[in-house]
């Protein structure tokens, strides 16, 4: 389904920022700038951002949309039936660095994620790394896309990203997660996996949306839209239209990870 089918008279354009790479924080700094009507943030607004508006004149608000989840992609080759919270911690502050050590083959773990602009990488940083920080043998990717296909190519590799970016995927495999080793590992996707190489011939994996909501599945968090109080246009559409313009880009978001 096409979002300007649902909703014919909303318009909405995606706008990438020149220089910076996508993400929460370059976002908020468009919108913050005047260059965007509004921003789809996977984390809450920063003090330091709501101070800028203030310097600025104006107010920023967020709005709570969704529940999100972080998925993780792995080759499709892998052979391992999950990760646990803690060893997903460990690959990426670097104490474990072999498949062999969770499960898997004896293959070198190649880690992969976002950049620290990302909503998604602060908040993996945050909930899942703590106090720790990310190891020396993790590789910064600009984009999803570009993550997305180094995995693919890659045996030994590993990425996280939000869900919906992840699950539909017919190139990577998404890993079911678990709170701890005496905890069942949960899929982020319905059951049962359709495998790479029946994708999309058979379907693609959907998302296991009733995990996401009852948070059984390990890794939640919520998505939100950032809009400016200035009495202004913008503000008044985001406002008034906010309902129909959250379902139209829910519709887009799920289109726009299909495509990636």
């Amino acid at each position: 389904m096409n979002a300007y089918q649902v909703f014919p008279n909303v318009d909405l354009t995606y706008h990438q920022h020149p220089t910076l790479a996508p993400g929460s924080e370059t976002g908020i700094k468009m919108l913050l700038d005047g260059q965007i009507s509004f921003a789809l943030s996977s984390r809450p607004i920063k003090n330091s951002e709501f101070r800028e508006a203030a310097v600025r004149g104006f107010q920023l608000k967020q709005l709570p949309v969704a529940s999100d989840a972080i998925a993780i992609a792995v080759h499709p080759d892998l052979t391992i039936k999950g990760l646990t919270i803690g060893q997903l911690k460990d690959i990426y502050t670097g104490k474990i660095t072999n498949w062999s050590q969770v499960g898997g083959p004896n293959l070198k773990i190649i880690p992969y994620s976002r950049p620290s602009g990302s909503g998604t990488t602060g908040f993996f940083r945050k909930t899942i790394l703590g106090e720790d920080d990310f190891s020396q043998k993790v590789s910064f990717i600009p984009t999803t896309t570009q993550a997305v296909g180094k995995v693919a190519e890659t045996k030994g590799a590993i990425y996280y990203a939000s869900a919906p970016e992840i699950v539909t995927q017919c190139k990577v495999k998404p890993l079911p997660l678990s709170f701890s080793k005496i905890r069942p590992f949960v899929t982020p996707y319905q059951p049962p996996l359709i495998p790479t190489e029946n994708c999309p011939e058979q379907g693609r994996n959907q998302l296991n949306s009733e995990a996401f909501k009852t948070k059984t599945y390990p890794i939640t968090r919520r998505l939100f839209v950032i809009i400016k109080q200035d009495g202004q246009v913008d503000q008044r559409a985001g406002e008034t239209q906010g309902y129909f313009i959250l379902i139209v880009i829910g519709i887009w978001y799920k289109e726009r990870a299909n495509s990636l």
